[in-house]
């Protein structure tokens, strides 16, 4: 009898989003292979009644023997795993169009099994009896496979920050209170501390008493249903006073973070391999023309800034959205 070894090796796991452009898939491993970026949106469990909770958003194929005339340009990366798999061995590359989402997971509850729900990319090689039969099955024994990463970089060179300002009476006052916040910038990174610049004007008779910042992320999920959530990720109270007939200036810092939210179910997370640590998922940046229901989940932020006015009022409604990304350094290091 003859065995058959199947061996995938990849130089790494991440696969940055530049906007205009995706880094290249394309390593060493033998046979065929396949990348697929799939929605998964129920357990794996369930696929032995006959449910299949995964919907193909993309997939490409790619023969490597028998020679079928693939010849993909060689890297220093491919060189290195050449010289370290063999003799048979076959390298391949793959580019992962511009239009399609980036790895997100949705944060599983602590009872909740199985692979969590999100956009997940997987390289696979496997041997195959025919090149080309869509009805062929191939069995596990003969696969081996990867789930990979592509995340969202935003380049820095961005515009300046949103403002939003509201003016309100409050009865037995003839004049209002005027609230305003703005930002510096559009993006902030993960960890990135996010300064807000408050300013408010308060010609009434009351006293502010408190400022309070709330962040929302708003999940909206659209490849299966109209299905869209908002959970808070931060709300911060500070002890600023403003008293009556007076001006306020000062810049708040906020940092947003998963580490004190690992509790709260369905929360967009950056795709996670395994149980390494992520982010809070990155904003989703639309392109001109793109197609909604590819990208599977779209995910956004938005600040709210209130003021808490004695009496027990409540001056509210200034929102303001931001972007949140993956910072990426030469060496591929996620801060």
């Amino acid at each position: 009898s003859v065995c058959l070894s199947l061996t995938l090796l990849l130089g790494k796991r991440d696969y940055v989003d530049h906007v205009d452009k995706v880094d290249i898939v394309g390593e060493k491993l033998s046979k065929k292979l396949s990348l697929c970026c799939a929605f998964r949106y129920g357990r794996d469990d369930l696929d032995v009644i006959g449910l299949s909770f995964r919907k193909d958003i993309w997939i490409h194929h790619i023969q490597l023997y028998p020679d079928a005339g693939y010849k993909p340009t060689l890297t220093e990366m491919h060189e290195t795993l050449l010289k370290k798999s063999g003799e048979q061995s076959y390298p391949f590359t793959f580019e992962i169009p511009t239009n399609l989402p980036c790895s997100i997971t949705l944060q599983p509850g602590p009872d909740d099994k199985g692979k969590p729900c999100g956009v997940d990319f997987e390289v696979k090689t496997y041997m195959a009896k025919a090149a080309e039969d869509p009805d062929e099955k191939i069995e596990k024994k003969d696969t081996a496979r990867l789930v990979i990463r592509k995340i969202q970089f935003a380049p820095d060179n961005t515009g300046s920050g949103q403002k939003a300002e509201i003016c309100k009476s409050f009865m037995m006052s003839d004049k209002p209170v005027l609230l305003e916040a703005s930002l510096d910038k559009d993006i902030y990174y993960h960890g990135e501390a996010v300064p807000i610049k408050i300013k408010v004007k308060n010609d009434t008779n009351k006293v502010v008493k408190k400022i309070r910042i709330t962040v929302d992320q708003t999940t909206d999920v659209i490849l299966y249903s109209a299905d869209k959530y908002t959970k808070n990720i931060l709300t911060e109270e500070f002890n600023e006073t403003v008293e009556a007939n007076a001006s306020f200036e000062k810049t708040l810092p906020i940092t947003p973070v998963l580490a004190t939210n690992k509790e709260k179910r369905g929360l967009a997370l950056d795709g996670r391999l395994k149980e390494e640590d992520t982010n809070l998922a990155s904003t989703t940046i639309m392109r001109p023309g793109m197609d909604k229901e590819v990208l599977g989940i779209l995910v956004t932020y938005k600040i709210k800034v209130n003021l808490m006015v004695s009496g027990g009022g409540l001056l509210g409604g200034l929102t303001a959205r931001y972007t949140f990304s993956s910072s990426i350094s030469i060496l591929n290091v996620r801060i």
